[in-house]
């Protein structure tokens, strides 16, 4: 099992990213692939050295920091000897969309490394794209149709992460599967909440391929619940499946209600990024919220933030200002943040190398009109945390300039009205859809998985969720099953 000494021979190496004055002129992906020429990669050879970094440890924590369960000093040592075929056999074991989370996880398992105590992880997401990568290129990622059908008929509803990943365990079992999308396009957040830049769509299309080939059928444009022509009521529903499986997401954003948020030019993160992936796909000209030209402030200083920061750059925001009511994180772990929990710590996204200012410990009281029921700035003062809780900081109120303002303080849970309010679901205070031990709601026959039951998280919770829901759905269907349940649902990080 790997090799012990590698970390004392190799340091920590990252692939390039595209040049900034470059990438901000398109919609690419920041990194460089195969396609941009054979040259312009992170090299093979690079990738197997960083593999071989794995230090053989014992007990492996990386285990603990992936709600997936990923086998990975398995395959980082499949890597490191070059056997690439069996390195993607052990990975799609634990996980179903490898090239989601090798772009778009936050990678808590490199947190839990235990080089990561020398703050020098192995680049534990990099060696699973290159796997997976090496896996479509070759040809060993085929259609898995089951070798027989029970006659059971489910319905996804959601087709983010953790709807897939239920959507095609339970394909593989047998059961027919209906995967539905309220958007016209199959993907949920992965196909219009990360930006292309991110991750290409054609990482998504690639895998729904693969879906359709092993008999999942996809049907968009049409919202469960809904009252529209073509929408699928919950009658219709009801009698139409075995089992349903709620997977939604939370995609209610979390709004700021402070004087002047009606003004024009205030937006929730989510009104504006959609619109990015169909500028890159040439579909839109001229997005209905663009920053073209404006003064672009960020209320945020997550992810969402950082997509709305890179979005900003490329549409050709004149300045951005990302804000952040919390203090600057340390450049380094702290005494209550200890390994191998995640490092809350500075960190620097392709957003944020692209420019724009990051301001900590600022809130907002308010909106300032320019005259025309248009948002002109932000009225803002620095606050200190006293006793627990913010206070403001005296003598420090002043005026922001603002044309466009983007609200990206994250999610409150799912949406109330149509599908979960007319099933009669019990939802929590915290806004979640409640689901028992076995990811059931409250209402027999409805499962849950992602973020409608969990609240928002990483992609990593929602495709572990995913799977093993669709293990709890197999079981109740037909009296046991096979499939992997790699979380429970009150399963947490480590903390």
């Amino acid at each position: 099992m790997a090799d012990s000494t590698g970390f004392l021979k190799f340091d920590r190496q990252s692939p390039p990213r595209r040049p900034v004055d470059i990438r901000i002129m398109d919609w690419k992906d920041v990194y460089l692939d195969r396609e941009s020429g054979e040259d312009a990669v992170f090299p093979v050879a690079a990738v197997r050295e960083q593999a071989a970094r794995c230090m053989d440890c014992g007990i492996p924590f990386c285990h603990h920091g992936c709600p997936l369960g990923n086998l990975i000093p398995e395959w980082n040592d499949l890597a490191r000897r070059d056997d690439w075929r069996e390195a993607i056999e052990r990975l799609h074991a634990t996980n179903n969309f490898p090239e989601f989370t090798g772009k778009l996880c936050p990678a808590p398992c490199e947190g839990a490394c235990v080089l990561n105590l020398q703050e020098s992880p192995v680049t534990i997401k990099q060696i699973e794209f290159e796997i997976i990568d090496q896996a479509f290129a070759n040809g060993w990622v085929t259609p898995q149709p089951p070798q027989e059908l029970t006659g059971k008929r489910v319905a996804v509803v959601g087709s983010g992460p953790a709807g897939l990943a239920a959507a095609q365990q339970l394909t593989r079992a047998g059961h027919e599967v209906t995967v539905y999308e309220r958007a016209d396009r199959i993907g949920g957040l992965l196909r219009y909440g990360i930006p292309e830049f991110k991750m290409e769509k054609r990482y998504v299309d690639r895998r729904l391929d693969q879906m359709r080939a092993e008999g999942t059928r996809f049907v968009a444009g049409v919202e469960v619940g809904g009252s529209g022509a073509d929408d699928l009521t919950v009658a219709e529903l009801r009698s139409g499946f075995d089992a349903v499986v709620l997977a939604g997401g939370a995609t209610v954003g979390r709004d700021l209600d402070v004087p002047g948020r009606e003004l024009a030019g205030i937006h929730l993160a989510m009104e504006f990024l959609p619109y990015d992936n169909l500028q890159a796909l040439g579909e839109l000209d001229e997005p209905p919220i663009n920053a073209a030209g404006k003064r672009v402030v960020i209320i945020g200083g997550g992810d969402t933030g950082a997509d709305c920061l890179g979005t900003s750059h490329r549409q050709g925001a004149a300045s951005v200002a990302q804000l952040e009511i919390m203090p600057t994180p340390p450049d380094r772990r702290g005494e209550r943040n200890p390994w191998p929990t995640y490092p809350l710590i500075m960190r620097v996204s392709s957003a944020h190398e692209e420019g724009g200012d990051r301001l900590y410990s600022i809130n907002t009281e308010r909106f300032l009109d320019d005259g025309a029921g248009n948002v002109r700035a932000l009225l803002v003062h620095d606050v200190e945390m006293v006793d627990g809780r913010f206070q403001k900081v005296e003598g420090t109120d002043r005026e922001l300039p603002a044309d466009l303002v983007l609200l990206a303080m994250g999610f409150t849970g799912a949406q109330r009205t149509g599908l979960v309010d007319s099933l009669g679901v019990e939802v929590d205070g915290r806004g979640n859809v409640v689901r028992d031990s076995e990811f059931m709601s409250t209402v027999p026959g409805v499962f849950v998985a992602g973020d409608v039951g969990r609240g928002q998280s990483l992609i990593v919770w929602a495709i572990s969720e995913g799977r093993a829901a669709a293990g709890a759905v197999d079981n109740w269907l037909t009296g046991d099953s096979a499939l992997p349940r790699p979380v429970t649902p009150t399963a947490v990080p480590l903390r």
